[in-house]
């Protein structure tokens, strides 16, 4: 029989309780602890994540969840949006698959999310499921990642369509007319500086201004080692996307074709949106 004292602090320790156990969670970011699954190890939780970037720590992982990245808009270009996640430096714990419709693909195993590198899939190869590996001691294990909703852009190192093209000018995150000054060969990816003249748009400063006088931008771009990039002379349409802070590149057409490809596309009422071309 409980005493008078203990019954008075009865609903406040099931609260505690409750809430020690419960999941943190908003529209953008989510932390949760697999000690709400001690004991039910084969529980399965759902998470909804509707930003277009956030974040994931889940500690203590046991069990399984289901992550459901989707952007909070309906729309056709919500459909050619895609998904990068960025684990942090000590994440582990979990092996990462895409799950699309039951059927899973490996994306990241519990060995290779230290590393820090960018995983970017298409938002409709489905959710992420994370999936605990089993350890006697689960103290340290923690599975931390950032994430980005992304444009799709043409495949790396392909030229891009003429409708590509126009709707890359709409929809990237930078847009921006320059050369390319120096290209820097690394075994992950090609770091490329260029020299902007006009810029147009970008997301997040990836381009940093050389003062009030001074109307050039410079900066820094990426892509995949074997597009073999080059520098050389002639002026570029650079765009593409910003991932994690860092510029990558997408459709970069000689200005001089985009400008011809844009007055056309102006004269026969295609263009999907309006530049400035003065």
């Amino acid at each position: 029989m409980l005493t008078p004292v203990l019954a008075a602090l009865l609903p406040l320790l099931l609260l505690f309780r409750i809430s020690f156990c419960q999941y943190s969670s908003d529209q953008c970011s989510w932390k949760g602890s697999g000690l709400t699954h001690e004991g039910h190890t084969r529980d399965v939780e759902q998470v909804y994540l509707r930003c277009s970037q956030g974040s994931l720590e889940w500690l203590y992982p046991t069990g399984a969840i289901i992550v459901n990245l989707r952007p909070n808009m309906v729309s056709p270009a919500a459909a050619r949006l895609s998904i990068c996640i960025k684990p942090s430096s000590d994440s582990r714990g979990t092996n990462i698959y895409l799950d699309r419709n039951g059927q899973l693909r490996l994306l990241l195993r519990e060995d290779e999310q230290a590393q820090g590198k960018v995983q970017c899939f298409s938002i409709r190869e489905g959710a992420l499921f994370i999936e605990a590996v089993p350890h006697m001691d689960i103290s340290r294990r923690i599975t931390a990642f950032q994430y980005e909703l992304v444009s799709e852009l043409s495949a790396p190192c392909q030229p891009c369509t003429d409708a590509e093209m126009l709707l890359a000018v709409c929809t990237s995150d930078f847009v921006a007319r320059g050369t390319i000054k120096k290209v820097e060969q690394g075994e992950e990816h090609s770091t490329v500086e260029v020299e902007i003249s006009r810029l147009y748009r970008q997301k997040t400063q990836v381009f940093v201004s050389g003062g009030v006088r001074v109307r050039r931008w410079t900066g820094h771009t990426k892509m995949p080692p074997h597009c073999g990039v080059r520098s050389g002379d002639g002026e570029f349409l650079f765009m593409g996307t910003i991932r994690f802070g860092e510029a990558w590149m997408g459709c970069a057409p000689r200005y001089k074709d985009f400008l011809r490809l844009y007055h056309e596309a102006q004269q026969q009422g295609t263009n999907p949106c309006q530049v400035d071309t003065d």
